[in-house]
């Protein structure tokens, strides 16, 4: 970098005209940084109960601690360095932050991901930065300003892409089980996710008992496949409209209620069902749970490698090698078809006039009333269709684990559902896809860092809301727009 008269490097970057920080204001502040890390860390980290010879003990990992914390003072210093303007230091030791974390040694997990994390942050930062300036300097304008028009215009490419990635996935070399099992569980959640944003993102209420609906499609599924025998096609639509049933139950309460007491009487309905399905043993056999429920067919073709007498198996009749990766290939089509139609719906009713209704109704209750909309019908609508989605996903996870029981419907999974579409951006079907890869996929696949992993998710969501308070794509066009009805007349 050249010189300036100074003695010190110029900024590759174009001045800021603020004043640059001397080396203890540097310092200082990162000091102060890991000082705060180091106090988070102590409490959640530092300490662990070990057991030993049937024996528990109070297990001590300061050295993991102050190895953690001396990485974020190094890393905090190269993030001021980057935001002074420059850049050539800070890159260089995030890179080797990261690859110290990627391919030393290290015998702590948790020191790795500490690792390669600050060192992606500080690349990341420093390439927004690069980006940031070049944009300011050639047309005037910030970094990001033109996003939602670049975004509108690549997501029917970027949505096509990532579904023809969803059919091939289990054709690809790295299509094994494990990936296969974790993008059920992910598509799983984009499933409830989109079935969510019908009552959060396009009408605006607040609903933190989603995960019931989610029981009750799975209950039923599971009740009337043991004790009745039905198939899971038959069982699928009767979810369905069992869930959307218990959505118009929740919605008849809370007609008059908006914000924080909409949400206290939403989280009380679903701990109400859970309390249900604990307790009711005659039916649902506490918390035992039901077990033994029968998994889909094929076209009447069972995935079993020796099938009853006068039936043929799946792979008897396509000429196959038995391997149990079948059934599971089939589950993911499966899930990626509701999926699909989920999504397929969502966006084709928020073009008619109740889903229309649904946004008048999140922007503006008070003029949605003026304008002669009906928000009792508009709100059960809501809570019906967005709960029958949401049983839907339960009839398919009762048939994928082939057991339910109520420790599966906590209030965490509603916590999940609803942090996936305040991450994604209410109202966004693709910003859900991207927070549903993010919240599960990735913990799924760092599932060796053990007690870390949860550390590690709610970091991460702390880094998604700092960086986008209103979600990850953000941009929440109404429907129809005076300006396009405007443009269209003219």
């Amino acid at each position: 970098m050249p010189s300036t008269g100074n003695g010190t490097q110029a900024s590759i970057l174009p001045d800021s005209g603020h004043r640059r920080l001397p080396p203890g204001a540097i310092f200082k502040e990162a000091g102060l940084t890991a000082v705060v890390s180091l106090a988070l860390l102590v409490p959640f980290v530092g300490f662990k109960i070990a057991n030993r010879g049937g024996e528990q003990f109070l297990e001590t990992r300061l050295p993991e601690v102050l190895i953690a914390a001396g990485l974020i003072f190094l890393g905090r210093i190269f993030l001021i360095l980057v935001r002074e303007g420059s850049l050539a230091l800070p890159v260089a030791g995030g890179a080797v932050i990261s690859a110290i974390g990627l391919f030393a040694p290290i015998p702590s997990a948790f020191i790795q991901a500490v690792a390669f994390t600050a060192g992606l942050v500080i690349i990341v930062r420093a390439a927004f930065m690069v980006f940031a300036a070049r944009r300011r300097s050639s047309t005037g304008r910030e970094f990001g300003s033109g996003f939602a028009d670049g975004y509108r215009k690549a997501l029917p490419w970027l949505a096509s892409a990532l579904i023809v990635f969803a059919v091939i996935l289990p054709l690809m070399p790295f299509g094994e089980r494990r990936t296969i099992d974790i993008a059920i569980l992910v598509l799983t959640y984009i499933m409830l996710g989109w079935g969510l944003n019908i009552v959060v993102g396009l009408a605006g209420l607040l609903d933190l008992g989603y995960v019931a609906f989610y029981a009750v499609g799975a209950y039923s599924y599971a009740l009337l496949a043991s004790y009745f025998d039905f198939s899971f096609w038959v069982c699928l639509p009767l979810a369905g409209l069992f869930a959307g049933f218990f959505g118009i139950i929740l919605g008849f309460p809370v007609l008059r209620l908006r914000g924080d007491y909409l949400a206290i009487v939403t989280l009380g309905f679903g701990e109400m069902i859970r309390v249900i399905l604990l307790n009711w043993v005659s039916l649902t056999k506490g918390p035992d749970g039901v077990s033994g429920i029968p998994r889909p067919s094929f076209f009447g073709l069972e995935f079993k490698r020796y099938p009853a007498e006068g039936t043929e198996s799946f792979h008897q009749f396509f000429g196959l090698d038995y391997s149990s990766l079948h059934r599971v290939v089939f589950l993911y089509y499966l899930i990626l078809i509701l999926a699909l139609i989920t999504n397929f719906f969502t966006r084709r009713i928020r073009t008619l006039p109740i889903g229309r209704a649904w946004e008048a109704l999140r922007e503006d209750e008070i003029a949605c009333r003026s304008l002669g909309i009906n928000p009792r019908n508009t709100k059960l609508s809501a809570f019906a269709i967005g709960a029958m989605f949401g049983g839907f996903a339960g009839a398919f996870f009762a048939t994928r684990q082939g057991f339910v029981s109520p420790e599966s419907f906590t209030f965490l999974e509603s916590a999940i559902i609803l942090a996936i579409v305040v991450l994604g951006g209410m109202g966004s079907q693709m910003g859900v896809v991207i927070a549903a890869v993010v919240l599960i996929g990735l913990p799924e696949y760092i599932r060796d860092l053990q007690e870390y992993r949860m550390l590690a998710f709610g970091a991460g969501m702390v880094l998604i809301m700092s960086w986008r308070p209103r979600g990850l794509l953000s941009q929440r066009d109404p429907t129809i727009s005076l300006a396009r009805a405007e443009g269209k007349t003219s």
